[in-house]
């Protein structure tokens, strides 16, 4: 259904844009550096669900109405800035019980990591460019089953993402455990990965904008 060219190439191109941090890598690391590796790692997970589900919405049609809409774009966008100002305030706040965290094994702040992940994949607005102006672009219509070549390509974009963000995960989460001797340390790494998020909450807000 698709060329091997063209799956290659777009392998090439998706895998370069993911390697530029944006919203989901610097979402991730802050992560790491908050709440270690397991939290990073289910962030990610839920990052590439949000982002598949973004990849299917583009492929069946919905992708189009945002791409058309200036008031659904930023209401989209806005709402997963809000999100990561709101989640970067709460781990400044909460940096020092960072040390508490270490020895703890709350089954809720895993769902509730893969939850977060999932909304900042969602309204990442880097993704949903990639994916409403980029991917069609690979598109062989006179194959046919467009959409679900639209949805091939989504799932092997977030299947690179997975892999390359789960790597700035592990590198970040390993930088947090080897600075993490002693609480004062701990509390301002926690810190640098709340003020990561606020920023970056900040940033989506700015850029992007749809005219």
């Amino acid at each position: 259904m698709v060329s091997p060219e063209r799956l290659l190439a777009f392998c090439a191109l998706a895998t370069v844009i993911i390697l530029v941090p944006g919203p989901s890598v610097l979402f991730v690391v802050g992560r790491a550096l908050a709440h270690g590796r397991r939290t990073a790692l289910t962030s990610v997970a839920g990052n590439e669900v949000g982002a598949l589900t973004l990849s299917l919405a583009v492929a069946f049609g919905i992708g189009s109405l945002v791409a058309e809409s200036a008031l659904l774009f930023t209401t989209i966008k806005l709402v997963g800035a809000v999100y990561l100002v709101y989640l970067g305030v709460q781990a400044v706040r909460q940096r020092r019980k960072l040390t508490e965290a270490l020895g703890g094994t709350d089954a809720s702040a895993g769902r509730r990591a893969f939850w977060q992940g999932l909304v900042v994949g969602v309204t990442n607005p880097k993704t949903s460019v990639f994916f409403a102006a980029v991917l069609p672009q690979f598109v062989d219509r006179s194959a046919g089953h467009v959409p679900l070549q639209m949805a091939l390509f989504g799932l092997i974009f977030c299947a690179i993402a997975l892999v390359l963000d789960s790597v700035w995960g592990l590198a970040a989460a390993s930088a947090r455990t080897w600075l993490a001797r002693s609480p004062r340390r701990l509390a301002a790494i926690g810190g640098t990965g709340g003020l990561m998020m606020i920023g970056l909450g900040f940033a989506v807000a700015t850029t992007g904008q749809k005219n």
